[in-house]
C-alpha cells in the first residue's frame, strides 16, 4: 500500500522543502519513497510540483492521473490544475491566497483565488477540503514564509500523511531547515487555527 501525495505552488512558497521535509521523514521511519519536482519556473513565480509516493509498492516517481491520495496547495489556482491527478474521493488542502502571476498583473488582470476556492468546494469528486485562512496564519505566525509549515501541519494533524506524524516532520525539520528558523516554522507546522 503507498502513499500518493502531490503538492504544489509557485516559486518561493516552499514547495520542494515541504516535499523534502516528508520524504526525510519517511526514510527515517524506514519507508521506501519516491519523488519528482518541477523546480525550473521557481525562481520566476511560475508553477512548482512535487510528486510524493511513499510506500512498499512504489516503482515510479511519478503519480498517475487520478492516483494522489492528497493534493497540498500552496496557491488555489495550482491546486485546481492539479486536481486530475486526484483520485475520486481524495483530500485536498489548500491556502486560500492567491498569487497573481507577474504577466497577469503586467496585463491589467485581477485574480483573487475565490472563483477557485468555490469551484474546489462545489466538487463532488472531492473527499475532504480544507482551506485555510493563509493571511490570518501568516498574521499569528509573523512571517509568510511558514505557509507550507501551516498547510504540512493540517496535513498532519488531518491525519492525511500516512504513519508520518508531526514530531516526524519535526525531526526532518531539525535536520534539513537552518536552526534560525526551526522554532518559526515549528509554531506553523503546529498552528491550529484550521
Amino acid at each position: 500500500m503507498s502513499t500518493n501525495i502531490v503538492l504544489c505552488g509557485v516559486g518561493g512558497q516552499g514547495t520542494v522543502l515541504a516535499s523534502k521535509l516528508v520524504a526525510s521523514a519517511s526514510m527515517s521511519k524506514g519507508l521506501n519513497v519516491m519523488s519528482a519536482e518541477t523546480i525550473g519556473m521557481a525562481q520566476k513565480g511560475g508553477s512548482v510540483f512535487s510528486h510524493l509516493r511513499i510506500g512498499d509498492d512504489v516503482y515510479s516517481p511519478m503519480i498517475a492521473r487520478g492516483e494522489a491520495d492528497l493534493i497540498i496547495g500552496f496557491e488555489p489556482s495550482e491546486t485546481v490544475r492539479m486536481l486530475p491527478f486526484l483520485k475520486k474521493g481524495g483530500a485536498v488542502i489548500t491556502s486560500d491566497r492567491p498569487v497573481m502571476p507577474v504577466t497577469a498583473a503586467l496585463g491589467g488582470s485581477t485574480y483573487n483565488g475565490g472563483e477557485m476556492i468555490s469551484y474546489l468546494k462545489s466538487l463532488d469528486t472531492v473527499g475532504r477540503l480544507v482551506v485555510v485562512d493563509t493571511d490570518k496564519a501568516i498574521e499569528d505566525i509573523g512571517s509568510p514564509k511558514a505557509m507550507n509549515m501551516v498547510l504540512l501541519g493540517a496535513a498532519s494533524r488531518a491525519g492525511l500523511l500516512g504513519d508520518i506524524t508531526h514530531e516526524d516532520i519535526i525531526e526532518a525539520m531539525k535536520k534539513k531547515v537552518k536552526p534560525r528558523f526551526v522554532e518559526m516554522n515549528i509554531r506553523a507546522l503546529e498552528y491550529a487555527d484550521i
